[in-house]
């Protein structure tokens, strides 16, 4: 993490009279995630042997500062966007914003902290919090079954369980302080619609740590589309299953961790209700379990998630069942190295394996 005070020099009649310079105390910071292996969902295919991003975060960089305004008062801000560390691409596929990750401004105080602009999905920090693979959107079984798609745009083999993104734009956030190890969250997106402002998004989280245990709790509604709207909530596949007629989610997410000692202990759930244009339903309920397992100067994960998908807007009932092992090695509190075993079933398709190796550097 780097710091960098940068001097704003103002020249205008308003300025003339008063002081010309001004400071701000700016964190430039991020992270950089590689790995190599051997890929393949299962519904895809073939083997592909990659060199790719992300095996264990995504990578990202980005701006954070504050000022102090006085009486306990503090104005706060972040710009942080993804970037695609194998290729040097901005964003975590083709189009994404420069700033998907955060874009925001936020007042805090002794009230909490209102925050606005584009930040987590209210589901988002549940997901990495309560998992052992935090938040890797290529190996943790939670991550894939939560957020991420098989297949071809258009001819998914599996579309993810939660609508709307990790990530909500346009939104107003307000966070509680944290009072004898509760604080809750309260979200507003509005969809932007002309003329029709059902078409938004709404939820709350609570999340609660005292000692070795952490409990999260969500609930959420969710119609407008992001990164950016217009586009479907969940997918834009149509055959064989038509999840770009889904226009309303309602989800409720629960998670806990407790740390033994020499045994961290991991276990979320999750059901979300889907309606669409054409009057056909879809439910999903999804359980995941894990642990990690301090072992020398690292530690040895362990997951396991498991969706059943029904309802009248499939040919046929799905089912996905994914489990992940890997050892994540320290060698300093900047940068680790890991290994990877993946192993994953969708209904219809084959078990498939992966394999990987990476490196994840913080800056």
């Amino acid at each position: 993490m780097r710091k960098i005070t940068l001097a704003i020099l103002g020249f205008g009649p308003a300025l003339i009279a008063g002081p010309a310079l001004a400071q701000s105390s700016v964190t430039i910071n991020g992270l950089v995630d590689i790995y190599a292996g051997s890929l393949q969902y299962s519904g895809e295919p073939s083997r592909r042997t990659v060199v790719q991003n992300g095996g264990m975060t995504t990578s990202w960089f980005g701006f954070r500062g504050s000022e102090s305004l006085g009486s306990g008062l503090k104005a706060e801000f972040a710009l942080n966007g993804f970037f695609l560390g194998d290729t040097g691409a901005s964003g975590r596929f083709g189009g994404d914003n420069l700033f998907s990750r955060d874009a925001f401004v936020a007042l805090a105080g002794d009230f909490g902290k209102i925050t606005v602009g584009r930040t987590s999905a209210p589901t988002f920090l549940t997901a990495v919090l309560f998992n052992p693979f935090g938040d890797s959107f290529q190996f943790s079984p939670l991550i894939l079954h939560t957020y991420v798609p098989t297949g071809a745009f258009g001819a998914r083999k599996w579309v993810a369980n939660t609508a709307g993104d990790s990530g909500w734009s346009n939104q107003v956030q307000y966070s509680t302080p944290v009072m004898n190890g509760l604080q809750m969250n309260f979200y507003y997106q509005p969809g932007e619609v002309a003329g029709n402002s059902g078409i938004r998004n709404v939820a709350v989280n609570a999340y609660y740590t005292m000692g070795p245990l952490g409990l999260s709790a969500v609930v959420q509604r969710v119609r407008a589309s992001n990164p950016n709207s217009g586009a479907a909530i969940l997918d834009a596949t149509a055959t064989p299953n038509n999840y770009g007629s889904i226009d309303s989610q309602r989800g409720v997410y629960l998670g806990a961790r407790y740390d033994t000692g020499p045994v961290k202990l991991f276990a979320t759930y999750r059901s979300n209700n889907d309606d669409t244009t054409t009057g056909k339903k879809m439910d999903d309920h999804s359980y995941s379990l894990g642990l990690s397992i301090p072992v020398a100067n690292g530690a040895l994960l362990a997951g396991y998630a498991d969706t059943r998908r029904s309802g009248s807007l499939l040919a046929a009932d799905l089912k996905r069942s994914t489990l992940s092992l890997g050892y994540d090695h320290t060698l300093s509190k900047r940068t680790d190295l890991y290994t990877i075993y993946m192993s994953d079933k969708i209904t219809a398709a084959s078990r498939t394996n992966s394999f990987a190796a990476g490196m994840r550097h913080r800056f």
